[in-house]
């Protein structure tokens, strides 16, 4: 509505209070008023949402000016388009206007309980707020003999939004934004006249993964939060802008804090990344950083070869230092495993700190092995792509003429991708494909179309897309690098076609740590470790003179390493074990090292095995940069400062320090100074080698498998509202699987077994699917590595 258009006869000009204005054809009157600097009051309207003129608040005055134009009534603004030579009176100028608006106010506050003192709301309730500026002092009319309609407060329409239907006023904001944005329509209005109210179905609660939005837009204090309900008033709060961390969509979000405290998120506004909309496990999961195992100070284990009880003891910052120092300069050669919590400025420090203080290419930020495949793709086709750099961004998924999806479930993987695929589906009717083996509720309210595909056959599936051209996308998420030829596939699929190309890894840090260099095989800013003008280059920046030439271990190899004793230290930061790709490897490893250094925010089984243990801040403690999956930087600054946590850029200068190979730098604002000054690499850039598939094959069932939004994830912890709104983990089988073994089905594995509830899907004969990380200690703990081979027996249901 506020875009050029090419033509001037796109343009309609019509007189708003007087002053004349051109807008483009099909404007709605409410979005021409705004641009003259006049704001007509509104509930039900919201410019992401389709018009619907449900509370008639935003009435004008529109009058014949003798060209047909005009209206004997007041008009609903939202939903009059404009017309050539159109006269508009609003209240600010209109006797008209301002009477009817007062009138629809007049109304609405007939039965409205007027609680504000109590509400949510309050402070913030544009009811309020336009009952002041745009209503009556007093009321007219009264229900009832002066008794308002009330109902049983409040009612759950699902474990985290609860409603107060007395005061609703039913603009119908919340039911048009579930079926329109997200496309789940779990509530309704239901009965009639002055009963009408928004209700759920008695067996199908509001189970959305965007359901915090409707309390966001709701314009009253109807809809309201379990967790945050009656915890603070607005006027109380502080509010400081942020990103979410829990993907790579890097949605702006907004932080509610009083008294050192977050009291609640919302959504930030930003029309390039996620506009107004942000998933609920960015809204809600936030106490992580507040549990009882929260570490607030470096720990020291006195080991028992020096005379002490082996256990962990506190220490001060400077001992930590020196004892991690002295440790991991004796340990003959020293690994780096870091997570995807790492900001980017994080990120460039490990990396740095790896090759500068080390002396070592050993570090991967991955959970699995780096086949060359995925190497020389991340290398390729990932580092240094951004919007306007050859990038995805999110307006191109709007615009384009296909969209594929391989290896990506976005409503589990990528909500914003996801709410943006939606918005281009009913917008434009855009294609989505999706290469997967099932239609997942997700893929269906894209209208995808579904290439059935089982575990490992995803390369072919690739090669035989018809339908892609250069209008289109194709976006591959992280865990298709676990398919032997798949990414060779997507990249050879865009190159014949001409399609753009993005990599939608799962976790907020893992897009940095790709352009900080946490790999093995890249330094900071794209550089080829094998490049010796890339060393250089680098060596420039750092004042070192010279960085080790050979790639180093991938995160099995620096597991494997640890075991044989070919290296005796590990680095260790936010790497959970059972979230890699052999968790029982992974903990034989740490328990095999000389020395292990932890950089962690909670207590987790790598610190309590380690032998030095540094608590890091979470994201509200410190400022950094997500790199979105498009490549965007998203910086954020922190919400609070709090002495007993350090980002890992302080912590890992120190640790350089004491080795006397200092970092030279030590706060997040000098790493990022640095990474500017490093840019990117300028040289030519490494082609991706393509690898050819390996067929997928053999007995029992093949294992697919992917992680949900709302899961066992521990920045999940710590809201029982949010983790209730987990969908249920089941086995999906084809119908005559389950025929032949469900309702309960036991799954066996190389790892071990476990036993779910089954369902039955649209999955090939030979194919089960479960959710990753939902029950238990998760799939590749439990059960088996993804795509590998398992057996079904029936279950007991007892």
């Amino acid at each position: 509505m506020t875009t050029t258009p090419e033509k001037a006869t796109d343009l309609v000009s019509l007189t708003i209070d007087g002053i004349q204005v051109s807008v483009p054809k099909d404007t709605l009157v409410i979005r021409a008023a705004e641009q003259v600097g006049v704001q007509i009051p509104r509930f039900c309207d919201h410019p992401l949402l389709a018009p619907v003129g449900a509370c008639r608040q935003c009435l004008v005055d529109v009058p014949d000016a003798g060209n047909g134009r005009g209206f004997p009534k007041p008009q609903a603004s939202c939903t009059l388009p404009v017309a050539e030579g159109m006269v508009v009176n609003t209240q600010a100028t209109s006797p008209v206007a301002d009477k009817a608006q007062q009138g629809i106010m007049e109304f609405l506050l007939i039965n409205h309980p007027l609680d504000c003192p109590v509400c949510d709301k309050g402070g913030e309730c544009p009811l309020q707020n336009q009952a002041m500026t745009n209503g009556r002092g007093d009321s007219r009319f009264s229900a009832g003999g002066g008794v308002k309609r009330t109902f049983p407060k409040p009612i759950s329409i699902s474990p985290q939004v609860l409603l107060d239907r007395e005061r609703c006023i039913v603009c119908q904001r919340c039911t048009r934004f579930a079926a329109e944005i997200p496309g789940d329509p779990f509530i309704a209005l239901v009965e009639r006249g002055a009963q009408q109210q928004i209700g759920i179905a008695e067996d199908a609660p509001f189970l959305s993964y965007f359901s915090g939005n409707v309390i966001q837009i709701c314009p009253v204090g109807a809809l309201t939060s379990a967790e945050y309900r009656f915890r603070s008033r607005p006027f109380d709060l502080v509010s400081t802008p942020g990103v979410g961390e829990h993907d790579s969509c890097g949605a702006a979000i907004r932080i509610d804090h009083r008294r050192g405290k977050v009291m609640r998120r919302l959504s930030g506004e930003d029309p390039e990344v996620n506009e107004e909309w942000i998933t609920d496990k960015d809204r809600f999961a936030f106490h992580y950083a507040t549990q009882a195992d929260r570490l607030t100070y470096p720990q020291v284990r006195d080991r028992v070869e020096d005379g002490g009880d082996g256990s962990l003891r506190p220490a001060s910052w400077p001992e930590a230092f020196a004892v991690a120092a002295r440790g991991l300069a004796a340990a003959g050669g020293v690994g780096v495993l870091t997570g995807g919590r790492l900001t980017a400025e994080d990120a460039y420090a490990y990396s740095k700190f790896a090759r500068v203080s080390l002396g070592t290419n050993d570090i991967d930020f991955r959970s699995r092995p780096l086949s060359a495949e995925e190497a020389s793709f991340l290398a390729a086709e990932v580092a240094l792509r951004s919007p306007g750099n050859g990038g995805v961004s999110y307006a191109d998924l709007e615009t384009a003429s296909s969209v594929v999806l391989a290896g990506l479930e976005p409503e589990d993987e990528a909500g914003t991708i996801f709410l943006r695929l939606r918005k281009a589906v009913r917008a434009r009717g855009t294609r989505v494909v999706a290469v997967a083996p099932y239609a997942t509720r997700g893929l269906s309210k894209l209208s995808a179309q579904v290439v059935r595909t089982a575990p490992g056959a995803e390369a072919a599936a690739i090669a035989g897309l018809d339908g892609v051209d250069a209008g289109s996308v194709i976006l591959v998420g992280e865990r298709l690098a676990t398919v032997p030829g798949a990414l060779s596939a997507a990249a050879a699929l865009a190159r014949r076609t001409g399609a753009r190309l993005a990599w939608v890894p799962r976790r907020a840090g893992d897009r940095g740590a790709v352009e900080a260099g946490c790999l093995p095989n890249l330094l900071p800013g794209g550089r080829p470790v094998a490049d010796a003008q890339a060393r250089v280059d680098a060596g420039t920046t750092w004042g070192v003179d010279h960085l080790p030439d050979a790639a180093g271990r991938d995160a099995d190899e620096i597991v494997a390493a640890l075991v044989s004793g070919e290296l005796g230290g590990l680095v260790i930061g936010g790497v959970d074990p059972d979230d890699t790709a052999d968790p029982a490897a992974t903990r034989a490893a740490i328990e095999a090292a000389s020395f292990v250094v932890a950089l962690e925010l909670r207590e987790t089984d790598v610190t309590r095995a380690a032998d030095v243990v540094f608590p890091v801040a979470p994201v509200v403690d410190k400022a950094g940069t997500f790199v979105t999956w498009e490549g965007r930087p998203r910086p954020f600054e922190a919400v609070f400062a709090s002495p007993g946590s350090l980002p890992d850029v302080r912590v890992l200068a120190g640790i350089a320090e004491e080795l006397d190979r200092p970092l030279g730098f030590r706060t997040i604002l000098e790493a990022r100074a640095e990474m500017q000054e490093m840019g990117p690499w300028d040289g030519e850039r490494a082609g991706h080698t393509a690898v050819d598939a390996v067929p997928a094959g053999g007995d029992g069932f093949a294992l697919a498998t992917w992680k949900l939004l709302v899961d066992n994830g521990s920045m999940q912890h710590g809201d029982k509202a949010y983790l209730a709104t987990g969908r249920v983990a089941v086995a999906r089988l084809s119908p005559a699987a389950y025929d032949a073994h469900g309702p309960i089905v036991t799954l066996t594995g190389d790892r071990g077994s476990v036993t779910l509830p089954a369902e039955p899907a649209d999955l090939d004969d030979d194919v089960v699917w479960v959710p990753a990380n939902s029950f238990g200690n998760g799939v590749l703990a439990g059960l088996a590595s993804p795509g590998s081979r398992v057996t079904i027996a029936k279950g007991d249901p007892a």
